[in-house]
């Protein structure tokens, strides 16, 4: 999980910039306690999201751990290269070389934030769209229509108990202190926009309902793939396989295709795909009628 940090390059620098004495091994630490952090990130991640997503994200973990450790080893010996002037002195200072040194940390400091950004990958995997090739895609996207219905059947049971009594006290769920809280929230927000009358907006209605829509389709787009199954197509000279556990509409050559060829499938997003021995894209309507293009059937 760790890479090496330069301890030589981390007391040359601190020597470099201040008279204070360097703790031996504090830059490890420093680095040692980002990555676990990092770390424990990746180990809720995986709490909560499907198995499918797990090796990316030890991938993404390896990633920030390994240009973390050369970030902080660059940026170290970039300080070491040149004095700050209240180490050495005004005098002689080589104000051309330490303008040079400035420019480097400006970009080292840029890809600081790259790395960071990593961070907010491994936040984000698994709340998109869910991924049609996960093994348990069917039983998320169940699980996800399921818990859009019922915000939205809460949503307009609260809206239709509202206009009833004309507040949310005595709502199935609510506590009264809870109820209360709203109600007076709900009030508040009246004054300010009128046409906010009810706990649940038709806008925020028509997203939750736009939100199911499209995780209907999503599903039924798996129903789809799977019903296709992977059948093989084979013809003179290669074969097509719908793979549908991998969601990709696969092209496999019997031997290396002409330049032509190549050309014509790069044109219409195919990609070759060294682990699989084929050309591919995404399993899709389109990809069929690409690959009859480009193969001529």
């Amino acid at each position: 999980m760790y890479y090496q940090i330069d301890e030589t390059a981390a007391r040359r620098a601190k020597e470099m910039t201040s008279f204070s004495d360097y703790q031996e091994g504090s830059a490890t630490a420093g680095y040692c306690a980002a990555v676990d952090k990092a770390a424990a990130l990746v180990a809720k991640k995986k709490e909560q999201v499907s198995p499918f997503y797990h090796d990316k994200l030890d991938s993404l973990l390896d990633r920030y751990a390994r240009r973390l450790a050369d970030n902080i080893n660059a940026r170290n010996r970039n300080t070491a290269s040149c004095p700050s002037v209240m180490i050495c002195g005004p005098a002689n200072f080589p104000t051309r070389k330490k303008a040079k040194q400035n420019a480097r940390e400006e970009t080292l400091w840029r890809e600081y934030s790259e790395i960071e950004d990593i961070l907010s990958k491994i936040k984000a995997i698994g709340t998109g769209a869910i991924d049609l090739a996960d093994p348990h895609a069917r039983e998320l996207l169940t699980d996800r229509i399921q818990r859009i219905q019922k915000e939205l059947d809460d949503a307009k049971a609260m809206n239709a108990w509202h206009r009833k009594y004309k507040t949310l006290v005595g709502f199935p769920g609510l506590s009264e202190e809870e109820a209360a809280r709203l109600d007076n929230e709900l009030a508040d927000l009246e004054k300010r926009c009128p046409w906010h009358n009810k706990p649940f907006p038709d806008y925020e209605l028509a997203s939750l309902r736009g939100k199911l829509k499209r995780t209907q389709e999503r599903l039924a787009e798996l129903d789809k793939l799977q019903a296709q199954g992977s059948p093989e197509e084979s013809h003179d000279g290669f074969t097509i396989v719908r793979n549908a556990e991998l969601n990709r509409l696969q092209i496999i050559f019997d031997g290396i295709p002409d330049e032509t060829i190549r050309a014509a499938l790069k044109a219409n997003a195919f990609r070759w795909s060294p682990k699989n021995k084929a050309w591919q894209r995404q399993l899709t309507p389109a990809a069929e009628t690409a690959a009859k293009k480009v193969l001529g059937l």
